[in-house]
């Protein structure tokens, strides 16, 4: 992989992240087509997702704080609870935010690792990506059509969680669009607009950090030359600055409910996939 092909992927993966139009299923359509080799597996993938995830540090950096804050007061008041029971754990819209965000991350961890090796190989077909792009084209027509919710942190159910981490598990599948299934299964589940999208990025952040974790058992067999080094910096930082454009982008499209326009789109590119399918070696 040369340092113009890892800007390219950086500059795919910073604006179809956010954007609903699933970046996976971009990296694969160039590394099909154009035959770019990595030379790290998933690893630089999952690099160019860790960039994005500053980007949703940095734009919603005040939620994050309190969830943060909030996590370890959760922690701390557990401990305390053995010596009296009486202690409310869950007692803030934040901190019922982030339980709503582990049961999302633990649905979203099972689905992803059961689904972890059918995941890889799907990343190689063309055909596949394609027809999860079509599916994305649907889910995205699917949102334009649902009703303003009404939901926030304290009116979800834990149920609402876990549906909208099973999508996101879903979304783990090149060329489903994680931003699209996830804040369409906000909205089917009656989230207010503002809260669906904040929903959709923020629990992203733990299921991001898990699947680096996760890489990082198999970073000794990655080819990790200097140059390789050098190039996946280089497609972080695109990754990241392009992203941070892109999330503002998506949360004024969010509010806007103009999706019909990326359900288009994403119709047209997973024929275009299945299509080269049948010309790509």
């Amino acid at each position: 992989m040369s340092i113009v092909q890892a800007i390219i992927l950086g500059f795919i993966q910073g604006m179809t992240e956010f954007l609903p139009v699933s970046s996976s299923g971009h990296l694969a359509i160039m590394q099909n087509v154009f035959g770019i080799n990595t030379e790290s597996g998933v690893l630089f993938d999952v690099l160019l997702h860790v960039a994005t995830l500053v980007s949703i540090c940095i734009v919603f950096r005040k939620d994050v704080i309190m969830l943060i804050k909030e996590f370890f007061g959760m922690a701390a008041d557990l401990f305390r609870k053995i010596k009296d029971p009486y202690i409310v754990i869950v007692n803030s819209s934040y901190r019922k935010f982030v339980m709503l965000i582990i049961i999302s991350t633990v649905a979203t961890g099972v689905l992803g690792i059961a689904a972890k090796d059918f995941v890889e190989y799907a990343a190689g077909s063309l055909l596949i990506v394609g027809i999860c792009l079509i599916v994305t084209a649907i889910v995205l027509f699917l949102a334009d059509m649902a009703g303003d919710g009404r939901k926030g942190a304290k009116s979800a159910s834990y149920l609402n969680a876990f549906e909208i981490g099973m999508a996101q598990g879903v979304a783990t599948l090149p060329g489903i669009s994680r931003s699209g299934a996830t804040i369409t299964a906000c909205l089917l589940c009656g989230f207010k607009k503002e809260f669906a999208v904040k929903y959709s990025f923020l629990m992203s952040i733990p299921a991001i950090l898990g699947a680096a974790v996760l890489e990082l058992k198999d970073i000794s067999k990655a080819d990790l030359s200097g140059s390789m080094l050098l190039n996946s910096l280089v497609g972080m930082l695109v990754a990241g600055s392009v992203g941070y454009v892109a999330l503002k982008v998506m949360i004024a499209v969010v509010k806007n409910k103009k999706y019909i326009f990326f359900s288009i789109y994403c119709f047209v590119i997973g024929v275009g996939a299945i299509a080269a399918n049948f010309f790509v070696k």
